[in-house]
């Protein structure tokens, strides 16, 4: 009996050892320090030091060239620069990890948080957070667009933009602006003076293209001591194609809809005296009714008519294709007797759907192209219009 008794002694006994040996405590229930092969964590101050530029809390702070965030003895691995609806300003690490910028401009009157982190040698972080207010300009100037958002316009249609103020730094105002295509196209920006810059692709944009324009002006300094206050995205749609060619030599004007010709209207053209332009002009106005008096174009009295029908604009001097009820039945196809328009029969107060000239202008959307061809005049010049497709593409791009 005292041998079965003692077995389960022994058992437990080699089982107690079993639970020490495993356990690794000390008599006080301790983990192993070092010494059994623990590690220890490296609680010391990281070495590395984050610097902000401007410093925390300014105001009045330059929106371009002013906010560099920095680290020595480590590398930075996070900057987050962010307003206060939480929109972050886009920058970039330096490849050696030592600095910070932003890729573009910052907004005016606008309170910036920077929050920046760096590592040193030993992976030991640091961190800074900061403030700073931009400045509150007293000279501003916005972008006056073209298209309307939202709007569906014709294959022929740039962005065109007309700026309140002249601008003298023209990089920085182009760089502020981004036009993108879907299916995507390269579009490229053309100035015309110091206070109008389009936009177009190489060819005519493709029929049913979405197009976006983000106006990120807000903070541009456009002329010294000048900023922009815009940041607007606006988009707009390309509908059907449609081309309709002026031959002025044969009084005729040819429609074609998304390449097949759908309409064949007779037409008067400029008087040998006063020619129509030739080359590609864009509609860029359609009115009803409008008055046209010679006066504002250079001609003096020589016309004064209220009450034209179906007009649409080709250019800022006053070229148009309208309507015409005053000329006889026999003009239109036969004779060039305008003073530089191009001339469609309509009727009188443009009531009449069932002439060629209400068709041409119920058919016709903003945008859409009209060419002129063999009359006896020069070729429109790019800016008398949104009709820069008179340029070459490596004009345009130069």
């Amino acid at each position: 009996m005292r041998g079965a008794t003692g077995l389960p002694a022994l058992a437990v006994g080699a089982l107690l050892l079993m639970v020490t040996a495993c356990g690794g405590g000390d008599a006080n229930g301790a983990a192993g320090d070092a010494k059994a092969g623990g590690v220890k964590a490296d609680t010391s101050a990281s070495q590395a030091v984050v610097t902000v530029a401007p410093k925390d809390g300014a105001d009045s702070v330059a929106t371009s060239g002013a906010l560099k965030v920095s680290a020595e003895q480590g590398k930075l691995t996070t900057v987050k620069v962010s307003d206060p609806k939480g929109g972050e300003v886009e920058g970039k690490i330096a490849a050696d990890g030592a600095s910070w910028v932003p890729d573009q401009h910052l907004a005016s009157a606008t309170k910036y948080k920077v929050h920046a982190v760096a590592e040193d040698a030993k992976g030991r972080e640091s961190a800074k957070d900061t403030t700073f207010t931009t400045l509150v300009p007293q000279n501003t100037f916005i972008g006056q667009y073209t298209p309307e958002d939202g709007s569906t316009v014709g294959v022929g249609m740039p962005v065109s933009i007309h700026f309140t103020r002249g601008i003298t730094d023209p990089e920085a105002v182009e760089k502020a602006i981004k036009v993108t295509a879907e299916p995507a196209v390269p579009v490229e920006g053309h100035w015309f003076g110091n206070d109008r810059l389009d936009f177009r692709p190489e060819e005519y944009w493709a029929a049913g293209t979405k197009v976006t324009v983000k106006l990120n002006l807000d903070g541009v300094e456009g002329r010294p001591g000048v900023y922009g206050k815009q940041a607007k995205t606006i988009s707009f749609t390309i509908g059907r194609s449609q081309v309709s060619t002026v031959d002025a030599s044969t009084h005729r004007m040819r429609v074609v809809r998304d390449g097949k010709q759908i309409k064949d209207i007779p037409i008067s053209a400029g008087a040998p005296a006063t020619t129509t332009y030739n080359g590609q002009m864009v509609i860029s106005e359609k009115l009803q009714v409008t008055r046209m008096n010679g006066d504002t174009v250079g001609f003096g009295g020589e016309y004064d008519i209220k009450d034209v029908p179906h007009a649409m604009r080709l250019s800022t001097s006053g070229t148009f294709i309208h309507g015409n009820y005053w000329g006889g039945s026999g003009v239109f196809g036969n004779a060039n007797t305008s003073h530089g328009c191009v001339g469609i029969r309509d009727a009188r107060g443009g009531g009449d759907s069932g002439t060629p000239a209400a068709w041409f202008f119920n058919n016709s959307l903003l945008g859409d192209v009209v060419v002129v061809k063999n009359s006896h005049d020069k070729t429109i010049s790019p800016d008398n219009g949104l009709n820069g497709w008179n340029m070459s593409w490596s004009e345009w791009t130069a």
